[in-house]
């Protein structure tokens, strides 16, 4: 399907100027890799993990697309504290205003590999819950799969995964990273807009109260770690007295 066709199959779907995306998932679904896909090019590095959003823009069908990548989640190392759950989900939170207004929709992200048990089907509602519960109106699952497969294998995982898909309006899109071919992405954005349509024309707004505590406990945060990096040169520069006087006094 080309350009022209997504418009003339459209109907009283509204002609989108832009699209504003956000990818959500777990930390082996593929984020990186979707986005380079739907963008047509390689913006997103899929070999370094993604610790903090990243936003990248491009032309897609004539149509100004902006992705946003978010970290994923999985087993979290609580000793390192840039990716400590906390830093997590305050990113999630903050990926909508990367795309302002406000993203038109959120892409949770699921590779054809993953098992999804209940634990990571509740995490990935879990974390998609910290937008607010509007964030399910403007969300679509995205399977991911880069090895040949039959459209019907994904329908079988789409029923497994029924209870996720019908929280999104029983709307999802199969998506082939290593198919270049823009039919796949012109047809995921024709559904965006479908979604769009549905939603009364309006992308996804956040209450703004949710951005302005995360916003304050960053700034707390801030403050304290700035507070722990004083009080280290402070010891560290006692020490280095110490170890002079010390020096000084032939000890």
């Amino acid at each position: 399907m080309t350009a022209e066709g997504l418009q003339l199959c459209r109907g009283d779907i509204p002609n989108l100027s832009d699209f504003r995306i956000v990818l959500l998932g777990n930390r082996e679904a593929g984020k990186s890799s979707a986005g380079n896909t739907i963008l047509g090019r390689e913006e997103f590095d899929p070999d370094v993990r993604t610790l903090q959003c990243v936003k990248r823009q491009g032309e897609v069908a004539g149509r100004q697309v902006t992705v946003v990548d978010t970290p994923g989640w999985k087993d979290y190392d609580l000793n390192i504290s840039i990716d400590s759950p906390k830093l997590l989900k305050q990113e999630i939170v903050l990926s909508v205003t990367l795309c302002p207004p406000g993203p038109h929709a959120f892409l949770l992200v699921i590779h054809e590999n993953m098992t999804f048990t209940d634990a990571e089907r509740n995490a990935t509602s879990n974390h998609l819950s910290l937008l607010g519960h509007g964030a399910w109106k403007h969300s679509l699952v995205l399977f991911i799969h880069e090895t040949p497969a039959e459209e019907k294998a994904f329908e079988v995982k789409a029923k497994m995964l029924q209870q996720l898909v019908k929280r999104c309006g029983n709307r999802y899109h199969v998506l082939n990273n290593n198919n270049k071919d823009d039919t796949q992405i012109i047809e995921l954005l024709q559904k965006i807009e479908e979604m769009v349509a549905g939603n009364s024309g309006r992308h996804y707004e956040i209450n703004i109260e949710i951005i302005e505590k995360v916003e304050e406990k960053r700034a707390e945060e801030g403050r304290r770690a700035e507070e722990r990096r004083k009080k280290v040169q402070r010891q560290g520069e006692r020490c280095t007295a110490s170890r002079s006087q010390n020096c000084a006094a032939g000890i």
